[in-house]
C-alpha cells in the first residue's frame, strides 16, 4: 500500500476517528447518556414541584379568599346588629336623656371595636398558622436531601464565624 500524502492523511484520519468513535461508545457514551437521564428526570421532578407548589398555593388564596368572605359577611352582620342596638340605644336614650344616650353609644362603639379586633385578631392567627405550615413543609423539603442539610450547617457556621 503506497499512499500519497492527501490518501495517507484521509487514511489516518479515518482510523483514528473509528478508533476513538469505539472508543467513546464502548467507554464514555453509556455514562454521558445516563448524566443526561439523570438531569431530565431531575428537570421533571422539579417542575412538577413546582406545579404542585402552584397549586397549593392557588388553594391556599382561594381559602384566603374565603376566609376573607367569611371575615366580611361576619363584619356586615356584626356591623347590621351594631346599627339595631344603636337605634334601639338612641331611641332610649332620647327617653331618659341626652347625657345617658352618649354614655350608651359609647360602649356600643367600645363592644362592636372589641369584636371586630377579636375577629381581625382570629384571621391573623390563621394566616399565621398557615404560613408556618407553609414554611414547615418548605423547609422539610430543602432539608430532605443530605446535601441541603450539610449545606445549611456549612452556611451556619460561617455565618457564627463571621460573628
Amino acid at each position: 500500500m503506497n499512499f500519497t500524502a492527501p490518501e495517507s492523511l484521509i487514511f489516518w484520519t479515518t482510523l483514528i476517528f473509528v478508533v476513538f468513535f469505539i472508543l467513546l461508545k464502548k467507554f464514555a457514551w453509556k455514562p454521558i447518556l445516563g448524566a443526561v437521564k439523570g438531569r431530565e428526570e431531575a428537570i421533571n421532578d422539579a417542575l412538577e414541584s413546582a406545579e404542585n407548589a402552584k397549586k397549593e398555593m392557588q388553594n391556599l388564596h382561594a381559602d384566603n379568599e374565603r376566609l376573607l368572605q367569611e371575615a366580611r359577611s361576619e363584619r356586615d352582620a356584626m356591623l347590621k346588629e351594631a346599627r339595631e342596638i344603636k337605634e334601639k340605644i338612641v331611641a332610649d336614650a332620647k327617653e331618659l336623656s341626652v347625657v345617658e344616650g352618649d354614655k350608651i353609644i359609647a360602649q356600643a362603639k367600645a363592644t362592636i371595636e372589641s369584636e371586630k379586633k377579636a375577629a381581625v385578631a382570629d384571621i391573623k392567627n390563621q394566616v399565621a398558622n398557615l404560613s408556618v405550615e407553609i414554611a414547615e413543609k418548605v423547609i422539610k423539603e430543602q432539608l430532605s436531601n443530605k446535601d441541603n442539610q450539610l449545606k445549611l450547617v456549612e452556611d451556619m457556621l460561617a455565618d457564627i464565624k463571621l460573628n
